[in-house]
């Protein structure tokens, strides 16, 4: 059992790095601080739960290193300007800009509702000047070359190692986006696109242009992270190219290797078994979902999977979500409510001993399903298991220690699933209220020693206006709430 100073203890961490496709143990390049950087939205329509699968899936896995005590910079980028942007433009007759702003709004609220809580939301639009110096450097350095129409392009031959992300080690499936006849090879890919008529564009040291898809990622994660960075995450579908293209293009920059320790994967969200995607028709709106099963039912079925896991949308699947986080919310509340008023446990039985050993158990479990890749779905099965304990073993007439071992043990599984902090932050606020009335209590206590007595009616009465009774006995006084 290891932890991080400071954190929390429990196992070793591991992660499926997609760079060797192997288990390793996390240890990032400066504990406690993790850089993550997850690639973002680009915003030329509306946001759908495929791409919430994956951003819910990343905002899981930093929150559950911030419980282990790692401190989470988290990074998540929006592509205000792209090929698709431009193309929406040029189909509506809407300004490229005025687009851009309406979906990265869509996408900002729905992380909001879903509470994805991200460091910084960098803007491509907003780092131009940031990218044209990045690929100034790659074109002295000599990894990149200036085509005569003014773009500027990667020259993949220069990089070694490239498609080792991918597995893809034969340069016959290297083929990238851009077929054009001006690059040197066919999958040299670019960095800085020279202006086409009725495009927008920046001024360049090579003309009038806009960055190309991957050099963004590159420029905006190396600014905030300082460098290098721990985890660099994304769906699957961005292994290749837009993976292999910012892995090569940072190194080349940084003149060093590797810039991400840890490459993380998350798989797709099928619906009938398809892939969900603009050109099967197959789109479920996010804010759609929202609207129908609301965020926590959302939010707990895209953590249901192992995040490298294919995860299939149903009605059903959303419908046991959705009686999980009834029954685990019930839970949180039922818990606190127990603990409002705490008796010492002096002695506990043989059997409540044993529900005692039950929660440590799941406790462990859930930790060792976590540690282990991030595997939600068997973290899911532990936290069923505590709610289930709960509704037969522990709701009724518990001792504080059962009670109160099983609230933390929610607490640690709610710090994840985010799915009752409304319930935990309104428990909290109950604990400090009752803590004030206490102290005003006694603060009237002291004053009827010292004889003052009209203060102490005044302390009396103000608090029968807010509903808080007091009753005196000769050696105490108790209070209770209307």
């Amino acid at each position: 059992m290891v932890g991080v100073k400071g954190g929390l203890t429990g196992p070793v961490i591991k992660v499926r790095n997609t760079m060797g496709r192997r288990l390793e143990i996390f240890e990032p390049f400066n504990p406690p601080l993790v850089r993550m950087y997850v690639c973002g939205p680009t915003p030329y329509d509306y946001t759908h739960i495929g791409h919430a699968r994956t951003f819910v899936a990343f905002d899981g896995i930093k929150r559950y290193l911030e419980l282990r005590g790692y401190s989470v910079l988290h990074i998540q980028n929006i592509t205000d300007i792209d090929d698709k942007i431009i193309n929406k433009s040029r189909e509506t007759g809407e300004d490229w800009r005025s687009i851009a702003d309406k979906y990265a709004r869509d996408y900002l609220e729905a992380m909001s509702r879903l509470r994805v809580n991200i460091t910084i939301h960098p803007k491509v639009t907003e780092h131009i000047i940031d990218i044209i110096e990045f690929v100034k450097k790659l074109v002295e350095k000599g990894y990149a070359y200036v085509a005569k129409s003014g773009s500027v392009y990667f020259n993949v031959d220069k990089y070694p190692g490239y498609g080792s992300l991918s597995g893809r080690r034969d340069k016959q499936y290297w083929n990238q986006e851009e077929h054009v006849t001006e690059k040197l090879h066919p999958y040299d890919f670019a960095l800085w696109k020279a202006a086409k008529p009725g495009e927008p564009f920046w001024e360049s040291p090579w003309g009038r242009g806009r960055p190309g898809w991957h050099i963004e990622c590159s420029v905006m994660s190396t600014k905030y992270a300082g460098g290098k960075l721990d985890i660099h995450g994304g769906a699957s579908d961005l292994i290749f190219p837009h993976h292999e293209n910012e892995r090569a293009q940072s190194e080349a920059y940084l003149g060093e290797a590797p810039w991400v320790k840890y490459w993380l994967h998350t798989g797709y969200l099928t619906i009938e078994g398809e892939k969900m995607s603009k050109s099967l028709g197959n789109i479920i709106l996010l804010r759609d979902a929202l609207n129908k099963w609301g965020e926590n039912t959302l939010r707990a079925w895209l953590l249901s999977a192992h995040y490298r896991a294919q995860i299939e949308y149903s009605e059903q699947s959303l419908k046991q979500a959705q009686r999980f986080v009834e029954r685990f919310r019930s839970m949180i509340q039922g818990l606190a409510k127990l603990l409002e008023n705490p008796e010492p446990s002096h002695k506990l039985g043989i059997e409540e001993v044993q529900v005692l050993r039950e929660i440590e158990n799941i406790t462990a479990n859930w930790h060792r399903e976590m540690s282990s890749d991030f595997n939600f779905s068997g973290a899911l099965r532990e936290a069923q298991k505590l709610v289930n304990l709960y509704y037969s073993k522990i709701r009724d007439n518990s001792p504080t220690a059962l009670v109160l071992e099983a609230y933390k043990t929610a607490l640690q599984i709610n710090k994840v699933l985010a799915v009752a902090d409304d319930i935990v932050h309104g428990a909290s606020s109950k604990g400090l209220e009752a803590k004030l009335i206490e102290l005003i209590v006694e603060i009237r206590s002291e004053l009827r020693r010292r004889k003052e007595y009209t203060l102490a009616d005044t302390i009396r009465d103000k608090l029968g206006e807010l509903g808080i009774i007091l009753m005196d006995y000769k050696d105490r006084t108790e209070w209770r709430i209307k």
